[in-house]
């Protein structure tokens, strides 16, 4: 959740920069508007609080004085009962208020470009050269279902479309691919972190899943609990409502899980394939960070992500987003896309964000500095998406015939 107190403060400057990612004027209106409300039900209740405390110094004098108090007690009975009810009020417009901006997104970097899609997008960097092919290359769907690597139709007919069964190599590639990142990860410095798959709706909350992308999330019917869009969501919520000693800062995680997801607003796109699944794999890196440090984490990020795909000898590149594509709760993304030669494009691979102190608000995430508790940084980003790494694998290493050649990084982890 943005800060409500900086909001208020600067309302007309912070307001220019959510519009810069697409947030609707009406909705700040109505923001501005709860502020109003918010601020008549602090000042009557201050007004009625001010009463009482006048006559509870009357009190004193009324008995200094031998005075009858049955009138005084009476308005004194009756103050108590408004200042109840303006209590009321005022826990209902905070309320009011808090549920508006939990629909607010995150603040973007003043450095973010502007831009309403992914077509303005803007490019960092290219690594490595694309291969050329002395033949046409295919596409992974043709190449996987010539090498009998993934099953579309059984997978569908165990669940529904954009599900699949991965065979022999290539359920031994998914294996392989999740060990060696995750072993990457790890020489960089992440600790390795197993977590539940399902998760209850305030770590939703926390990470900001909740409530806008209710749709495109697999609820669990008669209970409070949701299958995980993604492992950034656990690692997250670990620390939710915690105060963390600085010394142990920063807190660095990766881990593997299978990630679930409605698509709800993709419908049409990437039908075919594994691209965009309802279940997929995901080698995930969080942080739990110092505010000063998250900058330098946040490059250390990107850069572990890459190197990953460039030991699996990807070419790929690094795009920043623009405002009109970056993510609810990022204030700042890099995406590393990887080049697919059956498609002949770059396709997101990896996004790694800073989400500064948005999701610690949310979920009250906070460290000991000094004397006072702070909310921390925290940041995400795959590395990488099991499946789409598959994709570039077998569209990259594919041979006239169709077979796939292993990249040499996993000859070790594939028995070869």
């Amino acid at each position: 959740m943005i800060d409500l107190k900086q909001l208020q403060k600067d309302f007309d400057g912070i307001s220019k920069k959510l519009m810069r990612k697409g947030v609707d004027e009406k909705l700040l209106e109505k923001v501005k508007e709860k502020f109003e409300e918010l601020k008549e039900a602090k000042a009557a209740y201050e007004k009625l609080q001010a009463a009482q405390n006048a006559m509870s110094k009357e009190f004193g004098i009324y008995k200094r004085e031998g005075k009858d108090i049955s009138e005084l007690k009476a308005r004194v009975d009756a103050n108590k009962i408004k200042i109840t009810q303006a209590l009321e009020v005022q826990r209902e417009k905070q309320e009011e208020l808090e549920t508006l901006a939990m629909a607010i997104p995150n603040i973007p970097d003043d450095d973010v470009p502007d831009g309403e899609d992914e077509a303005d997008n803007v490019e960092i960097k290219k690594v490595l050269t694309p291969r050329e092919f002395s033949f046409t290359p295919k596409e992974h769907w043709e190449l996987a279902e010539q090498n009998g690597w993934i099953d579309f139709e059984r997978g569908v007919k165990l669940a529904c479309s954009r599900f699949s069964v991965a065979y022999d190599m290539g359920a031994k590639l998914e294996r392989a691919l999740i060990n060696f990142m995750l072993n990457y990860n790890a020489k960089k410095g992440f600790t390795e972190v197993s977590v539940p798959h399902i998760v209850n709706r305030k770590a939703l909350e926390g990470t900001g899943q909740l409530p806008k992308f209710e749709d495109d999330l697999y609820k669990i019917e008669g209970q409070d609990l949701y299958l995980i869009p993604t492992a950034e969501v656990p690692l997250t919520n670990l620390f939710q409502d915690e105060i963390l000693p600085a010394d142990k800062l920063p807190f660095k995680m990766t881990g593997y899980t299978s990630c679930y997801r409605k698509e709800a607003g993709a419908a049409g796109r990437d039908t075919r394939g594994i691209i965009r699944q309802h279940q997929f794999h995901k080698v995930e890196l969080v942080c739990i960070t110092k505010p000063e440090e998250s900058d330098i984490i946040f490059d250390e990020m990107v850069a572990t992500a890459s190197e990953i795909l460039t030991a699996l000898e990807l070419p790929h590149r690094l795009v920043t987003l623009c405002t009109g594509d970056l993510g609810f709760g990022a204030a700042k993304t890099v995406d590393i896309e990887v080049w697919l030669p059956g498609q002949n494009t770059y396709r997101e691979i990896s996004s790694i964000s800073n989400t500064r102190d948005f999701q610690a608000r949310r979920a009250k995430i906070r460290f000991k500095n000094g004397k006072k508790n702070e909310l921390v940084h925290t940041l995400n980003g795959s590395a990488l998406a099991v499946g789409r790494t598959m994709v570039a694998i077998m569209e990259n290493f594919q041979n006239e015939d169709g077979s796939i050649h292993i990249p040499k990084a996993l000859e070790p982890y594939m028995g070869m």
